[in-house]
Formats: C-alpha cells, sequence, structure tokens
C-alpha cells in the first residue's frame, strides 16, 4: 500500500495523517550518538496513532512493535534486551519477560491474570495448553 493510499484510509477512519507524516513515522530511527532530537525529520507515533494504523493495515498493533521474527535479540528500550522469542512471548502476554529460578509457575500465571482478561488466560499445569474461564481452567481438546 502507497502512503498515499494509507494516508487515504486513515482519513476515512477519522485519523488523517499526511503522506509526509507517514513518511516520518516509517524513517523514525534511534538517536545516533550526539544527535539533537530536534534536528531529525521524524515523528512519534502515538497510541491512537498505532491503533489507526494497524486497522487499516489490517494487523494487530503488536506487529509495529517488534520486529516480524523470534530469531535473534530485540532491544526494548535502552539498556533492555532481550531475545526476540521472550519479546513475542511477554508483548503477547504468554508468559513474563523474567521467570524467577525454581518458580513453580506463579510468576506465569500472575503475569496472565494481571495481563489479560478472564477467557484468554491459560492457567493449567506448566505448558498444558487451554483457557482459562469464569467456571476454571479448560483444557484443550486432543486433536
Amino acid at each position: 500500500m502507497s502512503l498515499r493510499a494509507l494516508s487515504a484510509e486513515l482519513k476515512k477512519q477519522g485519523r488523517a495523517l499526511s503522506a509526509d507524516a507517514l513518511n516520518k513515522i516509517e524513517n523514525g530511527r534511534p538517536l545516533d550518538p550526539g544527535e539533537d532530537e530536534r534536528d531529525r525529520q521524524i515523528r512519534r507515533v502515538d497510541v491512537d496513532d498505532l491503533v489507526a494504523l494497524a486497522l487499516a493495515l489490517q494487523v494487530s498493533p503488536t506487529a509495529f512493535l517488534l520486529p516480524p521474527t523470534i530469531a535473534g535479540d530485540v532491544q526494548l528500550a535502552r539498556g533492555k534486551t532481550v531475545s526476540a522469542l521472550d519479546a513475542w512471548m511477554w508483548v503477547t502476554s504468554r508468559r513474563p519477560l523474567t521467570i524467577p529460578e525454581g518458580d513453580d509457575g506463579t510468576a506465569v500465571a500472575d503475569h496472565q491474570i494481571y495481563s489479560l482478561p478472564v477467557g484468554l488466560r491459560r492457567l493449567g499445569k506448566p505448558g498444558e495448553p487451554g483457557i482459562q474461564t469464569t467456571e476454571g481452567f479448560v483444557p484443550m481438546p486432543d486433536e
């Protein structure tokens, strides 16, 4: 999709972003050492922009947060680099970024309780697929 077509789609949604603004978003990058943020020709994205772009491109907002791979490492923030797999598991609320050594499953359960609504939680035994309902954990049926 061209920047002009994306701009037109966003305008239909009530979130007008010019092709120039989209170009500045697309070309965003981390600051180079010594570079002043005021000199950059980029545009930051707020949450409303993120959701509008995801709707227009028919993807999940998470598609913009991480690279489309589970290989290698990802810098989540300054000083916080993790494996891409761990980052995807965290951003999709499957597990916390770190699990304490010797954890009995509480860290994953707590993470899902505070990250997901009832009905999407998977609170069975570690590795057991299923969903948490208002009636309790329901294992996924065997195929």
